[in-house]
């Protein structure tokens, strides 16, 4: 038995073909990595990449932190809400890898109260406590902030004030 093709359907056929070999073989253009790196605000997320890495830039910090460990690992730290880049160079200056960070809201369950324009957030894990949270009010959030600072002193064994 033969089969005869049209021309139409050998040049699919061949593109089919091309296609699947592109996937077996991991053919993707050198150095790229498509993957989104996605971690929540306030949150950090390990991240493994070549073990040659010697430098790394991050486009807009203020989202993102990205901190580089040993063997190539890195820490990448949501820090505001957005997108941003990471780009990671070997010692020629080579890119290994240029891949999207996206930092989203957290994942706890996250109660949000709004007096007038003012907004508080709270985590409510099972129960309810004050919660800094990014567009939270300017008063809620020093105070908050101030409570927390406060703890930390305390706990380390310091006051703050000068003796």
């Amino acid at each position: 038995m033969v089969l005869r093709f049209s021309g139409l359907m050998t040049r699919r056929l061949t593109r089919c073909a091309f296609a699947v070999l592109a996937v077996l073989l991991g053919a993707t253009s050198a150095g790229a990595d498509d993957g989104v790196i996605a971690v929540n605000v306030d949150q950090a997320r390990l991240v493994k990449l070549p073990g040659r890495v010697a430098t790394l830039v991050v486009g807009n910090p203020l989202i993102a932190d990205v901190a580089l460990q040993a063997g190539g690992v890195i820490v990448v730290t949501g820090k505001g809400y957005g997108a941003t880049n990471v780009i990671a160079m070997d010692h020629a200056g080579e890119i290994l890898i240029d891949r999207v960070i996206q930092v989203e809201g957290p994942s706890d369950q996250v109660v949000t109260v709004y007096r007038g324009l003012e907004r508080e957030s709270y985590s409510c894990t099972p129960q309810c406590q004050r919660r800094i949270t990014l567009g939270d009010g300017e008063g809620y959030f020093k105070a908050t902030m101030e409570q927390a600072g406060t703890l930390n002193s305390q706990a380390s064994g310091t006051t703050g004030k000068a003796n």
